[in-house]
């Protein structure tokens, strides 16, 4: 599975950077960060910089949404 999360807390700008990564999870299990890792570089080399900035928020995403442990302020 998944590394334990370990890193800052993640931005979520919009519902379909969640969507995003619920997809890839879906989809490419624990593969799916890697996945996203390389639709960014992808849109990358293309000169997509709006797609680029929304795989790598997607690509952090995921293994927050993976992670078994709270994260953050639980209320």
């Amino acid at each position: 599975m998944f590394e334990e999360f370990d890193g800052p807390l993640v931005h979520v700008a919009d519902r379909d950077i969640y969507e995003g990564a619920t997809d890839l999870i879906d989809h490419f299990g624990t593969a799916a960060d890697i996945e996203a890792a390389a639709r960014a570089d992808a849109c990358r080399e293309q000169g997509n910089i709006y797609l680029f900035a929304r795989w790598r928020q997607i690509e952090r995403l995921i293994p927050v949404l993976v992670s078994e442990e709270a994260i953050g302020t639980l209320h």
